[in-house]
C-alpha cells in the first residue's frame, strides 16, 4: 500500500502559480495510479488531474486544462500537479489519490475509485 501526503500549498495572487507535491510511501508507487481532487468550502470533492501508473497519459478536468499539468517520478515515488494562472475559484483543499485497480479514465476522474488519499493541503488565491 501507499500513503500519500501532500505539500505544497499556501497563499497566492491570482495569475500566480504554485507546485502542490505528493510524496507517497511504499515500494510499490508505481503500481497506481495517482489523481489530485479539491475541495472548497461547501462543495462536493471534484476532479482535477489524473496520471496513469507508467506517467504515459494524464487527464485534467475542464476547468483546468491548459493552466494545471500533473507529472510524477516513479523512482522518488512522487506526483506533482504545477498549478499556473490561477483563479480565485481555484481556492480549495487539494488532496492527492492513489489508485491500484484502475487505469482509465472516467474511472480515474471518480475518487471513490481510489484506495488512498492524503489528508490535503490548502490553497487559497486572492483577487
Amino acid at each position: 500500500q501507499v500513503q500519500p501526503v501532500e505539500s505544497g500549498g499556501g497563499l497566492v495572487q491570482a495569475g500566480g502559480s504554485l507546485r502542490l507535491s505528493c510524496a507517497a510511501s511504499g515500494r510499490t508507487f508505481s503500481n497506481y495510479a495517482m489523481g489530485w481532487f479539491r475541495q472548497a468550502p461547501g462543495k462536493e470533492r471534484e476532479f482535477v488531474a489524473a496520471i496513469v501508473r507508467s506517467g504515459g497519459s494524464t487527464y485534467y478536468a475542464d476547468s483546468v486544462k491548459g493552466r494545471f499539468t500533473i507529472s510524477r517520478d516513479n523512482a522518488k515515488n512522487t506526483v506533482t500537479l504545477q498549478m499556473n494562472s490561477l483563479k480565485p475559484e481555484d481556492t480549495a483543499v487539494y488532496y492527492c489519490y492513489a489508485a491500484r485497480w484502475i487505469s482509465s479514465w472516467p474511472l480515474l476522474s471518480n475518487p471513490n475509485q481510489y484506495d488512498y488519499w492524503g489528508q490535503g493541503t490548502q490553497v487559497t488565491v486572492s483577487s
